[in-house]
């Protein structure tokens, strides 16, 4: 690694300093491999935003074997089996009993944290808060990345691969020309109406209920903190609704006090969350890569967007180590490196059987707005058939708590 006052040569130079851009890096460097990472938003930004908190028991493994001080089996929750409920009937999934796994409950600022703490007592290279970011020289042996430092002064980080880790609306994304990746996408017609609330939790694991008017998901954050969410239309007004009519709506959803009563308190943060599904195919252009929601976005009924971007991690880094340790390598004909290419085919493969989940997840669990009775009640019995059979438990249980590479 060599630096200068405003520029820096790496191996690997990364656009995002989220989970899927920090935890590249880390594990690039255990293997010998120099990288630098730029991020737009700042460290305290990231750190108190508050996403998605399953964590797949593979994740776990990842963050455990990387070493990096996470807090994830002391401050974390190890949840065996969730719960599934329709109209009030509720059927607990035992995940230990039909697949031997299990899945924390550590939401995804907090492996952010644990991460950015390690990167910098490695003292990785981070540049928090930065601007116009731009990537060129694709097609040249030493791409760069140019930006503006939080001090306002013009940067650049040069490497022989670019990793694109800046999230759903991500710049590196556009960087592959429209003749050569393809973009799959779907929307919904709801939306999550997501709130916190300080209160004990309601149930020790987590609640996917459905009913017909709509669906429920009953999570916590700590032993003082829920998470909550409830279906909506997406042009929902989060200010809308009062406490007492969400508190009151979602006990609607899971059914009466004597099946689960809800515990209230007073709500912190509100938001309404649009439910889209994405791939870009190939995640690959040139010396340039895409990681997490960079190349794929699902909707969270089935918990897969951290874990998915820790796959890519898991199957991009050997292949990096693979280019970068030969010197003579060259783009074919499509210009793409083979390493990085057969990163793309591995990491979709897992992608579209995510993808496969979460719509099925998303659609046993959610009512459409024209949704008729017969659609309703063919639902329960697709519930029905999950549920009461160990088979299709055990399929809800595989594809929750993560496959095996």
């Amino acid at each position: 690694m060599d630096t200068t006052p405003h520029g820096t040569q790496v191996d690997v130079g990364i656009v995002g300093g989220g989970p899927a851009g920090l935890m590249t890096a880390l594990l690039l460097r255990r293997r010998g491999i120099s990288a630098a990472v730029v991020e737009a938003r700042s460290e305290e930004t990231i750190a108190h935003t508050q996403r998605a908190g399953i964590l797949e028991a593979p994740t776990v493994q990842m963050l455990l074997d990387a070493d990096i001080g996470s807090r994830v089996l002391t401050e974390g929750h190890e949840h065996t089996g969730t719960v599934l409920s329709f109209e009030g009937d509720q059927r607990r999934i035992d995940f230990q009993e039909l697949v031997g796994r299990s899945v924390w409950l550590y939401p995804q600022n907090e492996v952010f944290r644990d991460l950015a703490a390690a990167w910098q007592r490695e003292e990785g290279i981070i540049h928090w808060s930065v601007e116009n970011t731009a990537v060129e020289g694709l097609d040249s042996d030493r791409p760069q990345i140019g930006f503006t430092d939080a001090d306002g002064v013009s940067r650049t980080i040069e490497a022989r691969v670019i990793v694109g880790a800046d999230g759903s609306r991500s710049m590196c994304r556009k960087l592959i020309p429209e003749g050569v990746r393809t973009d799959h996408f779907t929307s919904y017609p709801f939306a999550w109406f997501g709130i916190l609330c300080e209160a004990p939790p309601t149930a020790p694991e987590l609640i996917y209920a459905n009913s017909e008017v709509g669906f429920a998901l009953i999570s916590q954050r700590s032993d003082t903190v829920q998470r909550m969410y409830f279906q909506c239309d997406p042009d929902t007004d989060p200010e809308s609704w009062s406490d007492d009519e969400i508190f009151d709506h979602i006990q609607r959803v899971l059914g009466g006090e004597e099946v689960v009563e809800l515990r209230r308190g007073r709500i912190t943060e509100r938001t309404v969350l649009p439910f889209r599904s994405y791939v870009c195919d190939p995640l690959t252009y040139g010396r340039l890569v895409l990681a997490g929601d960079a190349g794929h976005t699902v909707p969270p009924t089935g918990a897969k967007g951290l874990n998915l971007a820790f796959s890519d991690v898991r199957a991009l880094v050997p292949r990096l180590e693979e280019l970068l340790g030969d010197p003579a390598a060259r783009p074919d004909d499509d210009g793409l490196f083979d390493p990085l290419r057969r990163y793309s085919a591995t990491a979709l493969d897992r992608v579209w059987k995510a993808q496969n989940f979460s719509y099925w997840a998303t659609n046993l669990l959610h009512r459409r707005p024209d949704e008729d009775s017969f659609a309703h009640l063919r639902r329960r019995g697709e519930f029905q058939a999950i549920t009461r059979s160990a088979y299709g438990r055990g399929y809800f249980a595989d594809s929750y708590t993560g496959w095996a590479d």
